[in-house]
């Protein structure tokens, strides 16, 4: 008979499921600090060794890592989808930011399909209020900041999409980004028509979410990165003109 004997489940190992499923959920992210143990022993309602054995075999798994003196910490390793020479590939090659922009294109048009079906009330209230800030960046007009808060609302979508493959492929992706190795964003925010047109842009898209607009959603993004990509080859060829130009004024001082 396919029956076994019900036993009651190791503490330990509840602690461990709830782990893993913060960290598949994209709650814990990379690099983030877990509470101290005295805080978690009490939150999860365990004994400091059961505890501790949990942490230990998350640690073992490569899923969490113990700094001396500083605590444990979610392991930088999940965000990381990219072998170092491949990275370095993708910033030496131009044609590269553009076929990051066409798969972000079709994968978060996806998911602002499924956010505008599948997020729950306080999904869309945490994409709300991320669009909230960007309104208030762009009022102190800091590139920085509305760059920075323009990663963080396209990532509440995808978060929102309740799609833990997707959230973990598209966060080690935007981690690439953050670090200029496909584009400067911070340069897109600098010129005031621009910025005027990216905010509006993202207001679409959150208004199509917050009435749960499927087809809205995913056209607004699908519109707002064609925007983009086509501002970046702009941008491109101003930059090789500019350098052309700068040559010819140099070998008109020779002359």
């Amino acid at each position: 008979m396919p029956f076994e004997p019900v036993h009651q489940e190791k503490l330990s190992n509840g602690v461990i499921r709830q782990i893993e499923g913060l960290i598949l959920r994209g709650i814990l992210k990379p690099g983030e600090r877990l509470p101290s143990e005295r805080e978690l022993s009490e939150r999860m309602s365990v004994s400091r060794p059961s505890l501790r054995e949990a942490l230990a075999d998350l640690q073992e798994r490569g899923l969490l890592t113990s700094k001396a003196g500083a605590g444990v910490y979610v392991a930088e390793v999940l965000g990381s989808a990219f072998a170092p020479a491949l990275v370095t590939l993708f910033a030496t090659h131009e044609e590269a930011v553009f076929d990051y922009i066409s798969f972000r294109r079709d994968m978060e048009g996806l998911a602002a399909e499924r956010a505008a079906r599948l997020a729950s009330d306080t999904d869309l209230k945490v994409i709300d209020a991320i669009f909230r800030k960007m309104e208030a960046a762009h009022q102190k007009r800091n590139p920085a900041d509305e760059a920075h808060l323009d990663a963080d609302f396209h990532l509440s979508i995808i978060e929102a999409s309740h799609n833990m493959i997707m959230l973990h492929m598209m966060r080690s992706m935007y981690e690439l980004l953050r670090e200029g190795v496909f584009y400067n964003r911070t340069i897109m925010f600098k010129q005031r028509t621009t910025r005027d047109m990216l905010l509006e842009q993202h207001r679409k898209i959150n208004e199509a979410l917050q009435a749960r607009d499927p087809v809205g959603a995913r056209l607004a993004v699908e519109s707002h990165l064609s925007f983009v990509e086509t501002a970046l080859s702009d941008q491109q060829k101003s930059e090789r003109h500019e350098a052309f130009a700068q040559k010819r004024l140099e070998h008109e001082g020779q002359r």
